[in-house]
C-alpha cells in the first residue's frame, strides 16, 4: 500500500472524506491513509471470477450480494475491500428500494486478494478491524502460494490449500469451492472442468 504523502496528519474521517478521490482508491484506517495498489492480472482475474461465482450462487435466491471495490464507511473508518459481501437484508437501500450509493455499515464477509507489493500484516489488520465491527468472515487470498487464510471472530486463523473447501456462512454451506478450483482460474491452459458448484439453498428472501 502507498502512503498518501500530501495530507497533513493527524486527520479524522470527515476530513478524509472531503479529500479528492484517488485512483486507485485510498482508504482511511486508524488515522492512516493508504492507497490501494492497482490489481495485477492474477488479482483482477480472481476478483472478477469470485464476485461472479458468489453472485451466481446467492443473488437468485436473494441471500446475499457481492460487490467489488465498494467503499464502506463504518466504525469511524473508510475502507475499500476487494470483495464485500452483504446478506440480503443488510444491503443499504434508498426509499425507492434501489441499492444505496453510500454504504455506512460493515460487510458480512470480506475478501482481500494479496498483491505482490502489499504487506500481509497490513491487510490482515484491515480484515481484523472488520471482524471487530461485526463482519462474520474474512478471506485473505494469496495467489503466490495458492493459499487462503480464513479469519472469523473469536477463532484462530486457518489456512486452506489444495482440495480444502473454502468456508462460507453456515446457512450457505451448500456453496462449495475448493482452493484448487479457485486458483485453477489463473491457468488459461487448464482443461479440467471445475467441479459442479451447488448453487441451491433452501433459504431465500422475497425482497
Amino acid at each position: 500500500m502507498v502512503i498518501v504523502s500530501h495530507v497533513k496528519y493527524p486527520i479524522n474521517l470527515e476530513e478524509f472524506l472531503d479529500l479528492p478521490e484517488t485512483q486507485p482508491a485510498s482508504e482511511y484506517l486508524k488515522g492512516e491513509i493508504t492507497q490501494k495498489p492497482m490489481p495485477p492480472g492474477e488479482n483482477s482475474t480472481l476478483q472478477i471470477r469470485l464476485g461472479t461465482v458468489i453472485n451466481e450462487a446467492f443473488l437468485p435466491p436473494k441471500l446475499a450480494h457481492a460487490f467489488t471495490e465498494l467503499w464502506c464507511d463504518f466504525g469511524g473508518q473508510s475502507l475499500v475491500t476487494d470483495i464485500s459481501v452483504f446478506t440480503w437484508e443488510r444491503i443499504p437501500r434508498t426509499e425507492k428500494r434501489r441499492i444505496a450509493n453510500r454504504f455506512e455499515v460493515h460487510p458480512d464477509w470480506v475478501i482481500e486478494i494479496l498483491s505482490p507489493e502489499q504487506s500481509a500484516n497490513q491487510v490482515i489488520r484491515k480484515i481484523m478491524f472488520c471482524l471487530s465491527q461485526g463482519t462474520q468472515l474474512g478471506w485473505l487470498v494469496d495467489p503466490k502460494d495458492e493459499s487462503v487464510m480464513i479469519l472469523k471472530p473469536d477463532s484462530f486463523p486457518e489456512v486452506k490449500l489444495g482440495e480444502d473447501i473454502l468456508p462460507v456462512w453456515e446457512h450457505l454451506k451448500k456453496f462449495q469451492l475448493s482452493a484448487r478450483e479457485m486458483f485453477a482460474w489463473l491457468s488459461l491452459d487448464n482443461r479440467e472442468p471445475n467441479r459442479s458448484i451447488n448453487l441451491k439453498s433452501s433459504n431465500s428472501h422475497d425482497d
